[in-house]
């Protein structure tokens, strides 16, 4: 049963297209051309160098975390939501480009941290460390973000047949992330808080990593970090333990949810049937008690129309293809807690059960 079950979720994950290899992390120092946009993402990886192909990553975990700078550039002609892949030879003026890549320090990497604008995203299940890159460099432009983009990448095996393997990478990577989110949210000039984004299996690496953090007496590192969950797969059960440690985030939670999300539903198989936070209904007045008792926000955006998976969904919404940005600001004004549905006409959201708190 076991091997059916994963055998069914490499079919319903791996992409139906070659997917990229680590040859389009190899630097092109060509023209730039005429309204290509440059993107420096700062990176850190719990994954080795991979020695088959020099300036790449894979899914051997490090002794020490890897620290680094890209510049990688965006064509001219860049659709919101998308990653223009090179089709053989990378060309500039069509596909995503990596122009330099440093190796720095920990230090170093320190000291090119700006001291406002900072967004991390930590990616998901089956997702290798080229893919990773650029979808950090996609919702960087498409999320109209400011300063810099952060990348931390676990070595997952980027093999939809591997889920237990990932799992077990998420969880060796969480002191590294730990250490990563103290680094950005120290000594930083604005008062808004860092934005952080995770994905599936991403998503509970990062909340396992939160408490840690609890845990530790690190409130401090909390109180500067508002966290998107997006598509998480996390135990219904764990979630709930992990607030219980947690408690109210100074910055509410956010966790974007999908009814169809055929990833998270094999998961959930996987798992004896235990339900999966991604799946959560958000009509069930046991979610909207949930969401109220532990101050967060949980987003139905199963309406959303994707050319990605229902497991990626949030790339629409972020990128604004699902009309949601309110003046380059996710959700607007929805500053409440409780459970929304995403109507994808007119970008709005509307709260569900009589039990939203501010």
């Amino acid at each position: 049963m076991l091997s059916r079950l994963l055998l069914t979720l490499t079919l319903v994950l791996a992409a139906c297209n070659t997917r990229p290899g680590p040859e389009v992390l190899a630097p092109d120092d060509g023209a730039l051309p005429a309204g290509a946009r440059i993107v420096q993402v700062l990176t850190v990886t719990t994954r080795a160098p991979d020695a088959q192909s020099p300036g790449a990553y894979g899914a051997t975990r490090a002794t020490s975390p890897n620290w680094l700078e890209y510049e990688v550039s965006v064509p001219p002609g860049h659709k919101p939501g998308r990653i223009e892949w090179p089709d053989g030879a990378s060309d500039a003026t069509k596909n995503f480009t990596v122009r330099k890549q440093t190796e720095l320090s920990r230090e170093g990497f320190a000291g090119r941290l700006p001291r406002s604008g900072v967004g991390l995203y930590i990616h998901g299940f089956n997702t290798r460390y080229q893919e990773a890159l650029y979808r950090a460099v996609q919702l960087s432009v498409d999320a109209h973000l400011e300063g810099a983009p952060v990348l931390f990448t676990w070595p997952s095996a980027g093999n939809a047949g591997a889920y237990l393997a990932d799992r077990d990478a998420s969880d060796f990577s969480r002191a590294a992330l730990a250490d990563l989110l103290g680094l950005l949210t120290k000594n930083r000039r604005s008062s808004e808080p860092v934005p952080v984004l995770a994905h599936s299996m991403g998503a509970r690496l990062t909340m396992e990593t939160l408490v840690q953090l609890r845990l530790a007496g690190r409130g401090a590192v909390l109180d500067r970090i508002e966290l998107v969950l997006a598509a998480p797969d996390i135990d219904i059960d764990l979630f709930r333990a992990q607030m219980a440690t947690l408690g109210r985030m100074k910055h509410p939670i956010t966790v974007l949810v999908s009814s169809d999300d055929p990833a998270l539903k094999l998961s959930s198989r996987l798992a004896a049937r235990r339900m999966r936070l991604g799946l959560a209904d958000v009509h069930d007045p046991a979610i909207q008690r949930l969401a109220v008792e532990t101050g967060i926000r949980i987003v139905d955006i199963t309406d959303i129309t994707t050319n990605d998976s229902a497991h990626s969904r949030y790339v629409g919404l972020l990128s604004g293809e699902a009309g949601a940005m309110d003046n380059n600001t996710l959700f607007g004004g929805m500053r409440q807690a409780g459970a929304f549905v995403f109507n994808q006409v007119g970008g709005v959201f509307t709260g569900i059960g009589g039990a939203l708190t501010e």
